[in-house]
């Protein structure tokens, strides 16, 4: 396979296939609007996404719930770390509802930080953000991506008990570079946390992603998407890592095109119902069309 490589691991050509040209319209403006009216968060602006732009011009946005510090130390990630100085919003739930019916959406993706300085880990304002949006928006599909709950069954049963219809938890890259990458995390934890989900509620659709092109091999990519097929998982995405800042972990390499859609082909032989391979694809990156397809 042709490869794109940061031997050196320094500051690398970004591939032309991973330029993006989306500029700011209307749509993308009143969804900007939007959020700042209701006082949310988005990972799409907190973790500096790419595809933002493109997003917000087609009328969607994944809402980051329970703040905007996390109190874990992902080195992939540009969302502020931290001690949260504040409790979660008792708004937020509501108000994230009245966003997604203001922006007409029928597919509608929650993620959040972590919060493990809360006693629930912040499960229960999971919970309540769907009660929300499916009391005013009965018909939309709903798709969780949440934390790991340091494995708390208690705080994932509530997230399950608030019957989301896709329940995502990314494992995020291969074992061998957790300890970097994924300081605070646990391999088999997020695999358990999705196999749990599946056994608890076998009518929600579980889903996992890896980001790829920090340093792991194609033999370990592939055992991981075989690991994440044991555990239950069906849905499956695959993108390249874009490192968001200067001070977050080094990209090692870049994916060509080729690559992922052979992936996809291995997810798809493994087992998974679906697979969304792509030097762009994220795991809330047309969520929509990647579940109604």
């Amino acid at each position: 396979m042709p490869v794109t490589e940061n031997k050196s691991r320094s500051t690398i050509r970004l591939p032309e296939w991973l330029k993006r040209d989306v500029l700011l319209n209307e749509e993308s403006r009143r969804v900007h609007s939007l959020i700042h009216e209701f006082n949310l968060n988005t990972v799409c602006q907190s973790a500096r996404c790419p595809n933002r732009n493109e997003c917000f011009s087609n009328n969607t946005a994944t809402f980051m719930i329970l703040g905007n510090t996390c109190t874990r130390g992902c080195t992939f990630c540009d969302v502020p770390k931290g001690k949260p100085q504040n409790l979660p919003d008792t708004e937020e739930p509501a108000n994230v509802a009245h966003a997604a019916k203001m922006l007409g959406l029928n597919h509608i993706v929650i993620t959040s930080v972590n919060r493990d300085d809360l006693k629930d880990q912040g499960s229960a304002h999971f919970a309540e953000t769907i009660k929300k949006i499916r009391k005013i928006l009965p018909e939309a599909t709903i798709e969780v991506l949440t934390p790991d709950f340091r494995g708390d069954k208690e705080c994932i049963k509530t997230v399950i008990n608030g019957n989301p219809d896709i329940y995502n938890h990314n494992i995020e890259t291969v074992p061998r570079l957790y300890r970097e990458v994924r300081p605070g995390a646990i391999y088999s934890r997020s695999l358990e946390l999705i196999k749990y989900v599946k056994e608890t509620n076998s009518e929600i659709i579980t889903k996992s992603g890896l980001m790829l092109g920090l340093g792991e091999h194609t033999d370990e990519i592939i055992e991981t998407i075989k690991d994440l097929h044991l555990y239950k998982c069906d849905y499956l995405t695959l993108g390249q890592y874009m490192q968001p800042s200067r001070d977050s972990y080094p990209i090692y390499r870049y994916l060509e095109p080729s690559e992922f859609e052979e992936l996809k082909l291995i997810g798809l032989k493994i087992g998974f119902k679906k697979v969304f391979s792509g030097p762009l694809v994220r795991s809330s990156y047309h969520a929509k069309e990647f579940h109604n397809d």
